[in-house]
């Protein structure tokens, strides 16, 4: 491995160490060396990003470990893994301040995710891939449930039972595809097309990544784990964490592979466009800001699905179609991490309001693909991307007719966001003034790494023309349809005082623990009833049979010696009278 990997996957792991000993360790100055470290710990992500810089993309191996270790920094890790440094470094550095308690310990489980996050994005290997995803995932749990609130719990609960079942999903698919001779990640495409069981591994690959991607309906986990979550830790289970279910797909699927596959990536179409924009109602009505981001999250993933779906059906457009999927995450992430950390901002940071208040405004206008913003390139170069492919069961709907209505849903659910977050109440504290520019810087400038990056892949992609009218205006109408929509709702609404959400965060979750629970009474019962006989039986068998006055009579009578000696004389009487028999038979 080439040297200047080894700080960019090491220095994170030996920070979180160094937090856990110190934490271990008694006395002021052990608890102020702890603080400074995790004060300071956003430099710990730095050589990552100087490794992403600098590193050619040749592949690079460690024989020794494990069954051979390899990682690969080509076109699509690059840009993810720049990005998961941004967005990490500026998260850190929003710890000290935030409302967690324990920040050390919040700070050390964000630097191990950190690690796994960009080993996912790097692994050129099967091993490695599937263990980074693993501990990434299961790490996460950790800063889900930080707070130990109730909510938390729960949310931790229903995130570990969905990590564990998209697990076997993923471990399933990639042992298929090992005992077909895959060893590395740029094998898996074409053995995943030319394999017999292709339909068991794209339905298992869906499954896997879907839960980690937040695809309807394996979603359910984010609308309980953000609000349950602090701001920081959200910013990168929706900026990078979530990423990394995409790259799966990305890594897995069979994309550009001969005729394509039609019928799953109508399924992928499908999930991603109807989830998506269903995500948009289910966000509206909640109450709880980091809510309301949870379901954005859930609707851009869903257009990143869509995406994915249309290469799947086009296998012509699947370059494209890959290329807009980096820029467009690339994008989101910024974006969304500077939403989630915007929340603490507002709550809690002592920065002028008219900043935090521009610096929200400038992420949720790029979110929602305003023009002259990240969201503005990431949008255009996505419908462009998937051209002609239809909608599945409607050949005369274009995918990319659909896909701006997107951008209508993300400006109602955003209004909505703006609405709950203004009637929060704020209780500022000191705030670092470099931090605070950081956190601006990636919420306005997000739109210079992504113009660049989408320009540094054309062709395939097709980059808009920052004046072309035409390309501003398909941008701009569904911003303008939105804040019409949003405008509308709240002059219907604005006198209706806020009550508890109407549909509660996790939806179908809910339903699906009502169903638990009911099914779980009626075991009780049935245990219960089945118990009760249980009894009755072993009471029975205890006491002894009864069969009857006649045989007991019997029996009585067989216990004593006269009867035991008659009983014994018949016995031989029958042997002999047997025996005779057979003589005479055989005469």
């Amino acid at each position: 491995m080439a040297v200047i990997f080894v700080p960019a996957l090491s220095l994170p792991l030996l920070v979180a160490a160094l937090i856990a000993v110190l934490s271990g360790v008694g006395g002021s100055g052990a608890r102020r060396a702890r603080e400074q470290l995790a004060r300071f710990s956003w430099l710990a992500v730095v050589p990552a990003g100087a490794a992403a810089v600098v590193d050619a993309g040749a592949r690079h191996e460690v024989a020794w470990m494990l069954l051979g270790t390899s990682i690969r920094l080509d076109a699509i890790a690059r840009p993810l893994v720049l990005m998961a440094v941004v967005l990490y470094g500026v998260a850190l550095s929003f710890v000290v301040r935030s409302k967690a308690e324990r920040p050390h310990v919040l700070t050390a489980f964000l630097l191990l995710c950190f690690t796994g996050n960009i080993a996912v994005f790097l692994a050129d290997d099967l091993v490695t891939f599937y263990l980074a995803f693993a501990a990434m995932s299961f790490l996460g749990y950790a800063i889900v449930v930080h707070d130990r609130t109730r909510g938390a719990r729960r949310a931790g609960v229903i995130y570990l039972v969905l990590t564990v079942f998209g697990e076997c999903a993923v471990l399933a698919a990639l042992l298929m595809l090992a005992a077909d001779g895959v060893t590395t990640v740029g094998e898996a495409p074409a053995a995943v097309a030319a394999s017999p069981a292709s339909g068991t591994i794209i339905l298992l690959l869906l499954i896997g990544f879907g839960v980690k991607a937040g695809t309807v309906p394996l979603h359910v986990w984010l609308p309980l784990a953000h609000p349950a979550a602090p701001s920081p830790a959200s910013a990168v289970l929706s900026g990078a964490m979530l990423k990394a279910g995409i790259v799966g797909w990305l890594r897995f699927l069979p994309l550009g592979e001969g005729g394509g596959e039609p019928v799953w990536g109508g399924v992928f179409l499908m999930l991603g466009l109807v989830g998506g924009l269903l995500a948009v109602p289910a966000g509206v009505l909640q109450r709880n800001p980091k809510v309301i981001l949870a379901y954005s999250s859930i609707s851009q993933m869903g257009f990143l699905t869509a995406v994915v779906g249309a290469a799947l059906v086009a296998p012509e457009f699947a370059p494209a179609c890959v290329a807009a999927v980096v820029v467009y995450s690339v994008s989101h992430g910024l974006v969304k991490g500077a939403l989630f950390l915007g929340v603490q901002a507002w709550d809690s940071e002592r920065l002028p309001r008219w900043s935090v208040t521009a610096g929200l405004t400038a992420a949720s206008l790029a979110l929602v693909g305003a023009p002259f913003t990240s969201g503005f390139v990431a949008k255009y170069v996505a419908k462009e991307a998937v051209g002609e492919v239809s909608v599945p069961l409607l050949p005369a709907l274009g995918v990319a007719d659909v896909l701006p209505w997107f951008g209508v849903g993300s400006t109602l659910l955003l209004a909505r966001f703006a609405v709950a977050l203004s009637r929060r109440e704020r209780s500022p504290k000191r705030t670092a003034r470099m931090r605070g520019l950081a956190w601006l810087a990636l919420s306005v400038l997000a739109v210079v790494p992504v113009a660049a990056l989408a320009a540094s892949w054309a062709p395939p992609l097709s980059v808009p023309g920052w004046l072309d009218p035409s390309a501003v205006w398909a941008q701009t109408w569904p911003l303008l349809l939105g804040l019409v929509a949003a405008a509308i709702a709240w002059a219907v609404t604005r006198r209706t005082p806020e009550r508890s959400p109407t549909m509660p965060p996790g939806d179908i979750v809910v339903i699906e623990e009502r169903a638990a629970r009911g099914v779980l009474r009626a075991l009780t019962v049935a245990s219960t009833g089945l118990g009760r006989v249980r009894g009755a039986v072993v009471a029975r068998v205890a006491a002894g049979p009864s069969a009857g006055p006649v045989l007991d009579r019997a029996q009585h009578a067989i216990g004593t010696w006269p009867g035991a000696g008659a009983l014994l004389a018949l016995a031989l009487g029958c042997a002999v009278l047997v025996a005779v028999l057979i003589g005479l038979v055989a005469s």
